[in-house]
């Protein structure tokens, strides 16, 4: 792969795809010399989105796939029928070394199911989750598992504050990252089964900081930086977030332009207004990596533009310059093994 990463994208996955996905890898190559992206899809498509920029040609390749996973599709189904996908094909690439990571906005389900299949887990990870990033008032946090483990283990959870940590460590730049676990108050006594049964199993890690529970209105404060749940409770937690900010920007944006007071008030505070917003949007801090398999597999949204493609073109290329499955595979696997 010489001096670059590599980068497989999806080019025919999400609501979006292809055009978003193309201007995506074009602004991410413009913008780094470093990383070198291949649009997996339908060539003749993805060349006729490419005519319309100028960048770098050698540092954007295409890979044939003549087919498409849809978004409606049964995950398990799609990903054996379909071995000529642009999903299937780019996790392929990823496997067999000829990438570092593949970014898909396609599928979740089938994302998950190849990532699992076809690039594999790291021996020793029992599960892998999904480590979404998202904003809070101090910051951005880490949610895992975020929606691919929808029924946990202790064990499970446990692992996934670990590699959450090595991630906001590593990669956002944390140092000792505070870690929390989602519960319905700040009491021990207090959870169902899998909390009170995780709970003491992560107070006794050393090499986390844990702090105890977090209950939900806590977590946009930034109280915690690695918030550990279970898929289910994840997935129900960064949607409502998701949903929430996008009807409260929209509420605001109604109230502004609603008289014309409101209107001269709004062109005095807007600069600072785009400010705060961006600052909330999810999608500045790119995808949702599944951590602790082989190597690195990163699912954006379903919606996502070019901006959050560039994004997680860039945090591909972070996840690898920090070694972060070396980090995972020695502090992790190798304390497993010794237990």
């Amino acid at each position: 792969m010489g001096d670059y990463t590599v980068v497989a994208l999806d080019a025919m996955g999400g609501d979006n795809a292809p055009s978003e996905m193309v201007k995506g890898a074009v602004d991410a190559v413009n913008l780094n010399k470093e990383v070198k992206v291949i649009l997996v899809g339908k060539e003749d498509v993805i060349k006729s989105e490419l005519q319309s920029y100028q960048y770098p040609t050698e540092q954007i390749e295409i890979k044939n796939a003549t087919e498409i996973i849809e978004t409606a599709e049964h995950p398990v189904m799609a990903i054996k029928r379909k071995k000529d996908s642009s999903m299937v094909v780019g996790l392929h690439l990823v496997k067999d070394g000829v990438a570092d990571a593949f970014v898909s906005a396609g599928n979740s389900g089938a994302l998950l199911t190849g990532g699992l299949g076809i690039v594999g887990r790291i021996r020793g990870i029992e599960r892998a989750p999904f480590g979404a990033l998202f904003p809070v008032k101090t910051g951005v946090a880490l949610l895992a598992d975020s929606g691919a483990n929808v029924d946990c283990r202790a064990s499970h959870l446990v692992q996934f504050a670990k590699m959450g940590s090595i991630y906001m460590e590593k990669v956002v730049g944390i140092k000792n990252p505070r870690v929390a676990i989602v519960n319905v108050g700040a009491e021990e006594e207090k959870g169902n089964a899998l909390v009170k049964e995780t709970m003491p199993l992560l107070k006794e890690c050393k090499d986390i900081n844990f702090i105890g529970s977090i209950e939900a209105r806590e977590i946009p404060n930034g109280y915690a930086d690695v918030i550990v749940c279970d898929g289910f409770v994840g997935n129900v937690i960064l949607k409502l977030y998701e949903g929430l900010a996008g009807t409260l920007v929209s509420v605001i944006k109604g109230g502004l332009m609603s008289t014309l007071r409101s209107k001269i008030g709004a062109a005095l505070a807007l600069p600072a207004l785009k400010s705060t917003l961006k600052s909330f949007d999810a999608t500045e801090y790119g995808g949702a990596p599944l951590l602790g398999l082989k190597g690195l597999v990163v699912k954006t949204h379903g919606s996502a533009k070019a901006g959050e493609v560039k994004n997680t073109i860039f945090q591909c290329l972070t996840f690898k310059e920090q070694k972060i499955n070396e980090h995972i595979q020695n502090n992790i696997v190798i304390e497993k093994k010794e237990d």
